[in-house]
């Protein structure tokens, strides 16, 4: 008779453990949507390509002198921040 219950749990037991496996799993059809969704909001005007004078509204000048100070900055690198030395022995 304990046999009988043994080969029921058993037999139970495994067709619990068998419904959680699936060939497909559920999210297949959703794949990939989130990071689609995510791309899709991250673009500010899809129409921005199409632009031909994404400049207007700067004048030439303005623009000149901001090129430059854009170029400059690479020239030459910032001297290093000098560290602030405090102790308990009194300074020198």
């Amino acid at each position: 008779m304990a046999i009988k219950y043994e080969r029921m749990a058993c037999a139970a037991l495994s067709g619990m453990l068998l419904c959680g496996c699936s060939t497909a799993p559920r999210f297949d059809e959703n794949f990939g949507t989130s990071v689609r969704a995510n791309a899709v909001a991250q673009v500010l005007d899809p129409s921005a390509a199409a632009n031909t004078n994404p400049a207007a509204g700067m004048d030439g000048s303005a623009a000149v002198i901001a090129h430059g100070r854009y170029q400059d900055s690479f020239k030459a690198t910032e001297p290093p921040i000098k560290s602030l030395i405090i102790n308990g022995m009194g300074s020198k």
